[in-house]
């Protein structure tokens, strides 16, 4: 009897083989899963040192202040031209608040487009010279900054790991833009949310785990060294049943209206007298970001230096009823201020500015509402006028009440926020973000076929050589003289005020 050679078995337990054939053990999704976690680590770090690096910056200019109030007329000025000229080239992605960037790269999925708006030397650009034009006054924010660095740490991250398909990189880019805003404000809710209402436009399962644990992380690592906080603290507000509520009407409207008119300044258009500021600073830039930070400066000096900065002390004051606020003009002065530094074409946010701006007329309101809490008002005045800015009225919602720590205000807010969405479509129908982001989308595409056509001729005039061989081998991208459209700027070629505008998902092709 001869002895039967027993074969290795791995199925002697299938239960067991089935659990460890489980997609969860898959090398590929952990390879995911770490990329992940590393990048939101990486995200929470870099918004922690940006925030700290935005404090010191805005310190030091308000201890430049201290030794003359007229520094601001010489000094800002001439940073505010530096910077718009040292962004006329490789350094052009920096410009502006860098989430139409990131929306941009989410509907174009092409490798180039993405590398030039989300490579690490544009990230570290963007922090380092937000910081500077903080540390000279302007009137901008970092949130929309660390969205930009976060989708950026997250898309050099997952091709560092192998995740080089474009519908995977897109992942990657709407993750870390979610990490981003959610380290910035410490609002990890309001980070899931803006990234389905803002950046995606769009909510696929698939997406939820990404996000959920970008977010996730990114919180424990800020948890763990910044403390569980409050952006402006906690506010104890809340607004009864009756005639209070028309305080909802009137910060919905009047709020919407003007973050609907402060989206329009921005946008500009090609006819009318923003038309003309457009060709302004289309001819001279450099100068007219010098005559944009002399703009800045004379404000400053008209309102005791209340309006430089992101406006967050301002803000906390107004809403938390402190004993000394910047004065009933801070809200109209504020707006004006954000304007001429978004003019300016230099990096930096709008959305803690907004808020400042949204307190201040929130505020403004209160003083016609006797009877009705001042703090409700302002908290309703903060989201709503967001709300008309950015055309998100759900994120908007979310950000308020974590910003505060509040829930008792959900319903008033969220009413707010839906007035004054419909209030700014009246100047601003398409949201600011997804407006400047089409503008890239249908740059792109412009330039894209135009390389395809000088390709085209080029392979003709060199004796038939195909032609997509020979496209290869052009750059599709490149920066465009100032004042043109360009993929590089969120202060892209105006597009007509009365045009209807299509959201960006409906002119490239879908990357989600």
């Amino acid at each position: 009897m001869t002895d039967q050679q027993t074969p290795p078995s791995t199925s002697s337990n299938p239960r067991l083989q089935a659990l460890l054939g489980h997609e969860f053990f898959a090398p590929a999704q952990w390879k995911r899963r770490l990329a992940l976690w590393i990048g939101a680590v990486l995200v929470a770090l870099a918004a922690i040192v940006f925030a700290k690096a935005s404090d010191w910056s805005f310190h030091l200019f308000q201890e430049i202040l201290g030794y003359g109030v007229w520094i601001p007329l010489i000094l800002t000025p001439i940073v505010f031209a530096g910077l718009a000229w040292v962004t006329e080239g490789k350094l052009r992605a920096t410009r502006g608040s860098g989430i139409p960037q990131v929306i941009g790269t989410l509907h174009i999925e092409d490798e180039g487009f993405r590398a030039r708006m989300l490579a690490l030397p544009i990230a570290a650009g963007k922090m380092v010279l937000t910081l500077i034009a903080l540390g000279v006054g302007a009137s901008i924010g970092r949130e929309g900054p660390t969205v930009h660095v976060g989708a950026g740490l997250f898309y050099t991250l997952g091709r560092r790991f192998g995740f080089t398909d474009p519908k995977a990189a897109s992942r990657f880019i709407l993750a870390g833009g979610a990490a981003g805003i959610a380290a910035a404000f410490n609002t990890p809710l309001a980070g899931v949310v803006f990234a389905i209402e803002e950046l995606a436009g769009t909510f696929e399962h698939r997406f939820s785990g990404l996000l959920l644990t970008a977010v996730i992380v990114g919180g424990v690592v800020s948890l763990g060294i910044m403390g569980n906080y409050s952006y402006f603290g906690e506010v104890d507000a809340s607004l009864p049943l009756g005639h209070a509520w028309l305080a909802v009407l009137l910060t919905g409207i009047i709020c919407g209206l003007l973050g609907g008119l402060f989206a329009r300044l921005i946008l500009l258009s090609r006819r009318g007298p923003l038309a003309y500021i457009g060709r302004l600073r289309s001819h001279a830039p450099v100068l007219f970001a010098a005559g944009c930070g002399l703009a800045l400066a004379v404000l400053g000096v008209l309102t005791h230096n209340n309006i430089y900065g992101t406006g967050y002390d301002q803000a906390r004051a107004f809403v938390q009823e402190a004993a000394a606020t910047p004065g009933q003009g801070f809200g109209i002065a504020k707006l004006l201020a954000n304007v001429v530094s978004y003019w300016a074409g230099i990096p930096g946010g709008i959305f803690s500015p907004a808020l400042a701006v949204g307190a201040g007329l929130g505020h403004n309101i209160a003083t016609f509402l006797p009877g009705v809490p001042a703090a409700a008002v302002v908290l309703l005045g903060m989201s709503a006028y967001l709300s008309g800015v950015t055309g998100a009225p759900l994120t908007s919602a979310v950000i308020a009440m974590e910003l505060t720590d509040n829930q008792d205000m959900v319903i008033p807010i969220m009413a707010a926020c839906l007035l004054a969405r419909a209030a700014a479509s009246i100047f601003s129908p398409t949201p600011v973000y997804k407006d400047f982001a089409e503008r890239m989308v249908q740059d792109f595409e412009r330039q894209h076929a135009a390389a395809q056509a000088a390709a085209k001729a080029e392979a003709e005039a060199h004796g038939g050589a195909h032609p997509a061989a020979a496209a290869e081998d052009l750059e599709v991208v490149e920066p465009m003289p100032a004042g043109k459209t360009s993929a590089y700027d969120e202060q892209a070629a105006p597009r007509d005020y009365e045009e209807p505008a299509a959201p960006p998902h409906d002119t490239a092709p879908d990357a989600h």
